[in-house]
């Protein structure tokens, strides 16, 4: 059960309990967030994508969250949720357009690689910098209630951003404007290769809240009925006036921070074995085994069917032409003025002469 460690929360069961209808398509979204985060690690290895932060290990915590949202909720991430992503609705094929940056991109290929946005989502672009996606979440919050619009948002952090200038700054803010925000962090134990213990003496993130008169919640991040209720509860509190909630689900980064990091530097390989053996896609797959709802022959069917649309997806993204060096000058204003005109068939005649490479 998810320990409410201040505050209080919606206990509507009907609202707040995971349909068991929705065991398997949530397992399938977690199988496919671990086979397309699994083929663009080794992709990012290969050198056909420039930049990849795994997911692996925090997939089931993503995905119970955003099947808890609604679709018209705002969500501001950071730059490891792909299985939220795949929860919003967004394609294989679409992430991986953003990770090539080709000409399908959205982004046009202006945004790093894993640093993805969907508008039709209400997904925000994910940006480097430890924290800002809080107080914009904030800001959204409180706009969207002084418009009526019965809508919340929902930003996602790591246990590093809690110890960031936002964190304090959007928290405080979000407490006293009673903003309907979830803060749902994702407490993986390592803000890269800093321990959460050299971070907080606080016995809980979720203890953070308190200081900023916002509940906070504590769940294990590997088990979906407990991330889905925490989420609706939160959720329930936000849009009827009653403020924030912050959730800590407690997971563990089975990988790398990024391709950019070693972990097998900072931590040891018997931490992470004990940690796989807590794995979210083994802990489902034999609650619905046990449930007599699935067998070892159909998960073995569904694996291969996800890691095929997988597949599909980066030969379909690779074959995709780059993006148009010339659409640099797109999108500054409305239409491009006489001086980007001008700038325009000067970049021309460069890439002409092969004076700049596309």
């Amino acid at each position: 059960m998810a320990q409410s460690v201040a505050g209080r929360v919606a206990t509507d069961a009907s609202a707040t309990e995971l349909a068991s209808e929705d065991l398997e398509p949530i397992y399938r979204t977690i199988l496919l967030a671990r086979a397309l985060d699994e083929r663009c690690l080794t992709m990012q290895r290969q050198g056909r994508i420039g930049f990849y932060a795994p997911v692996m290990g925090q997939e089931a915590a993503q995905v119970a969250c955003g099947w808890a949202l609604n679709p018209k909720d705002w969500v501001f991430p950071s730059y490891r949720e792909l299985g939220l992503a795949l929860t919003r609705g967004v394609t294989p094929g679409e992430l991986l357009n953003q990770f090539f940056g080709n000409s399908s991109d959205r982004l046009r290929g202006r945004q790093m690689p894993n640093h993805y946005g969907f508008r039709d989502r209400n997904f925000v672009v994910s940006s480097s910098p430890i924290g800002t996606q809080i107080i914009q979440a904030v800001g959204a919050a409180l706009a969207a209630r002084r418009r009526n619009d019965a809508l919340v948002t929902a930003t996602f952090f790591g246990d590093g951003a809690t110890s960031s200038n936002d964190f304090h700054a959007g928290l405080n803010f979000g407490g006293v404007f009673r903003t309907p925000t979830i803060f749902f962090c994702q407490n993986n134990g390592w803000a890269i290769s800093f321990p959460r213990s050299r971070q907080t003496a606080a016995k809980t993130l979720a203890d953070k809240g308190a200081a900023y008169g916002i509940p906070g919640v504590v769940v294990d991040g590997n088990d979906v009925h407990q991330v889905f209720r925490a989420v609706r509860e939160a959720r329930a509190r936000a849009v009827s006036g009653e403020g924030p909630t912050l959730i800590e689900a407690q997971v563990y980064r089975l990988g790398p921070h990024s391709t950019s990091d070693d972990p097998r530097r900072y931590r040891t390989e018997s931490e992470v074995a004990e940690w796989k053996q807590r794995d979210s896609i083994e802990r489902l797959k034999h609650e619905l085994i046990d449930a007599g709802r699935w067998s070892e022959a159909q998960d073995a069917e569904l694996l291969e069917e996800v890691r095929a649309e997988v597949a599909t997806a980066v030969n379909r993204a690779e074959a995709v032409a780059p993006t148009d060096p010339l659409t640099i000058l797109d999108d500054v204003f409305a239409s491009r003025t006489p001086e980007l005109e001008e700038q325009r068939r000067q970049l021309e005649e460069m890439l002409r002469m092969g004076l700049v490479k596309p």
